[in-house]
């Protein structure tokens, strides 16, 4: 049964450096640093208290906010979805959205 979670993560890996451009890397980067920055929050809010209850809840929602925003930019800027926007200008144009 390992074995074939550790085939599968390692073929997913090889994948993912070959296929993924550096673009959709730097933005992915930029998810994992959101993600862990929101559970170590959430972590600290668990092992400590929540007595500044609203600036865990500002802290974590920014977290939120700015994972949703980044998830859009990366399929705005994915090639695959090419078809689903409508001119390269757009893509130019995504990153000046967020």
């Amino acid at each position: 049964m390992s074995n074939s979670v550790l085939s599968v993560i390692s073929r997913f890996l090889e994948e993912y450096t070959t296929t993924t451009p550096t673009r959709l890397k730097v933005v992915d980067a930029y998810l994992l640093y959101i993600l862990l920055t929101g559970a170590l929050q959430f972590l600290y809010c668990l092992l400590v208290g929540t007595f500044p209850f609203n600036s865990f809840l500002s802290g974590f929602i920014s977290c939120v906010g700015s994972f949703i925003l980044a998830v859009c930019l990366r399929i705005q800027i994915n090639p695959q979805n090419k078809g689903d926007f409508f001119s390269q200008e757009n893509l130019k144009r995504s990153p000046e959205d967020i």
